[in-house]
This record gives structure tokens, sequence and C-alpha cells, in this order.
């Protein structure tokens, strides 16, 4: 059956899985070996070469899913972003990113670009005219991040595929907000798409692991770099992803509704003064999200009063967890300011509209009813 004829959970499931044909079992063999033969072989294989026999099936698997010719799983999500980009570029040339962008993403660009000689800019909004403005002679990559971390922006797929292509760009996407679940920014005319696969991918906050899919040409690019780089992903957590994966659909949406009811919750709750989530029909890109999602994403930020402390809240939750990363079957929240987008100066987060009370929701698969109930105490403590 081919990859786009079958359903999401079919995928999911049974593309990309090896066949245990010895004992006939129900799921992929795990193959642990780190060396393997080099003689009388069609592939010579070897981990950081990404061809082990668990890597090759889940990187299928992955490719199916967001409807790419190849792809590759690496150590970890910025393992997947520094070697994509770096594989387009090298000194002289110019990238354009978005101005709101995940705090990792950020770093590697204002910290590390400068010693090899390529130059950024970052938008000033998110409108097509934002992106042409930034573009020079030197411009190699456009990079975008849809929606965005933590303030789940919108940006128009169609309208930076076209800009990319009339200008001669590569364009690059961070998907792992919307997991392919939501949104396949291939369709869309996206040259490159990128996860943090530790998110809605694993989905149970134990594996820390990345992706990239494209066509095979981009692809053969960014392999001959990463081998180089090194940032491959061991076969038993290779193992433990695809296992992860075969779920993901139905995690994923009970996550985006659960997402949904829960901003509906806090737009009316007299407690919240701001709610940042696509899904709501006051979020200024709820249209264009409807447009290019299928989901809105499990994913929500907001801001208490001002008269309520947001730590003394997050510390009197008793469900919710308090937690580094995101995309878990748990429910998790956390403080930008103070951990992802820790990094960046006040007046970095200011420029990108992150308040210091700003708290970013992760919804998990629980009744909602029981999230909802644990909100309202912490208020209640916190007030």
């Amino acid at each position: 059956m081919e990859n786009k004829k079958a359903g999401f959970n079919t995928i999911c499931t049974h593309f990309g899985e090896l066949k245990d044909e010895k004992y006939k079992g129900a799921i992929s063999p795990l193959y642990m070996s780190t060396s393997y033969a080099f003689d009388d072989v069609e592939v010579k294989r070897y981990p950081r070469y990404f061809n082990t026999p668990n890597q090759v099936a889940l990187s299928e698997k992955v490719a199916a899913l967001e409807h790419a010719e190849a792809a590759m799983i690496f150590g970890s999500g910025m393992a997947a972003v520094s070697t994509a980009l770096m594989a387009f570029l090298r000194a002289g040339d110019h990238v354009v990113l978005q101005k709101t962008l995940y705090g990792g993403t950020y770093n590697l660009v204002t910290e590390e670009f400068e010693k090899f000689g390529i130059s950024y800019s970052f938008t000033e909004g998110l409108k097509p005219e934002d992106f042409i403005a930034k573009i020079k002679e030197n411009t190699k990559v456009i990079y975008i991040e849809t929606p965005s971390n933590p303030l789940l922006t919108i940006t128009d797929l169609k309208a930076v595929s076209a800009i990319a292509k009339e200008h001669g760009l590569v364009s690059m996407i961070d998907n792992t907000f919307a997991s392919p679940v939501n949104q396949n920014p291939i369709d869309f005319g996206i040259d490159i798409v990128i996860h943090s696969a530790t998110k809605y991918m694993g989905g149970h906050s134990d594996i820390l692991a990345g992706a990239v899919a494209s066509t095979k040409e981009n692809m053969e690019r960014i392999f001959h770099l990463a081998k180089n780089f090194g940032g491959s992903l061991s076969d038993y957590t290779v193992w433990l992803l695809e296992r992860s994966i075969k779920t993901m659909g139905i995690r994923v949406k009970a996550q985006n509704e659960n997402a949904q009811k829960m901003s509906e919750y806090l737009y009316e709750n007299k407690n919240v003064q701001a709610v940042f989530y696509p899904g709501l029909p006051s979020h200024a890109d709820h249209q264009l999200a409807k447009s290019q999602m299928r989901g809105f994403g499990g994913m929500l930020s907001f801001e208490l009063n001002a008269s309520i402390d947001s730590y003394t809240f997050q510390q009197a939750l008793k469900l919710i967890k308090s937690s580094m990363s995101l995309a878990g079957v748990e429910s998790t929240l956390l403080s930008p300011s103070k951990t992802s987008h820790g990094l960046l100066s006040p007046e970095e987060r200011e420029n990108q509209g992150i308040a210091d009370g700003l708290i970013r929701f992760s919804l998990g698969i629980e009744d909602i009813e029981d999230l909802i109930e644990d909100i309202e105490q912490a208020i209640a403590v916190a007030t």
C-alpha cells in the first residue's frame, strides 16, 4: 500500500517497521550491533552513518508521515536543526528567520553563526512582506516555525514557500508543535521539515531525538554533513521512538481536543488576562491556521491577571506537572522566561512578546474536567 493511500494511523502503526522473519514477532526486532560486516554486503552499516536496520526503517516511517521522499533521525531536535541549517549555509551566506522561534534555535543562530561567517536577519513580523524585506543577495535559507514556541503564532506556509521559490532559496520549518498529525508543510511547498522528535513523536517524556524530512536530494546533502557532526541516535532509542510513533495519531487527537476545551475555559476565566491558542476565533491567526492545519495542536500559552503570582499558581498545582519539556501524555506547564527562552535577555524576550508571567501549557490526555479542577484550585491558592 502506498503511504498516501493509507490512513494516518495505519502509517504510524505499519510503515517503516522491520519484519521478524525468524520468530514472527508482532513488533520490530531490535538490532543493537554497532559493528557490521564490510565485505560481501550491499550496504556498509555503521550507526554514525544513520543506516543501521532500525535507523533506516524509522526514517522511512517519518518520511511517509511527512509526505517526504526521505528522512533521517537525529540524537536531538537541536542536532536536527543545526545539521539541516549548516548543510545549506557556508561562510558568506545569509539566512532569514522569523521573529518568534524556539529559544534553542535562536541561541544557535545568535551565538554560533558569526563564528562561521554566516549572517542572519530576524523578521519584524510574520507577514510575507516581513520576509521579503530581509532577503539579501547572499540569502540562501528561510527558516520558520509554526505554530511558534511559545506564543502559538502562525506563519503562512504557502506564502513563505512562494517567496523562497521566487528567490531561489531553501525553505525550512520546525514542525514540532503541529506534529505530522496536524500539519504537513511539504504539501504547501516547504522544502525541509524538522522535528524535535522528543515531543509528539516520542510522546512519553522518555526519549530525546530529532528528525528531518525532505527530498532525497536534500537529505543526501544533509547526510554528508550529519555523518561528520555525529548526531546519530542509538538503536535502542530508535526502537523506542518507533514504538511511540505507533500511537501518535490517537495521542495527539486527544491532546488537540483537550487544548481546545482548555483554551475556551481559560478565555472565559476572569482570572486570566490573555490566552494564545490558534483554535480560538479570537486568535489573530485563527483563519490562517484553519487553512493549513487539520487540528490546532495540544499546546497553548496564557497569562494570569497581574494580581495573581504565576509562580505561586504553578506551585499549587496537584495534577498538572511543572516540567521543562512538552507533548507527553501527561499535562505539563512552565514559564518560558525561566526555561525555553531563559537564555534570552529581558529585552529579547520583550521583543518576541514573551512576558515574564507567560505560562506555556502542554495538554496531555487526562480527562479535561480533572485538569480544569486543578487549574481552579491553584488559582484559588494564588489569589
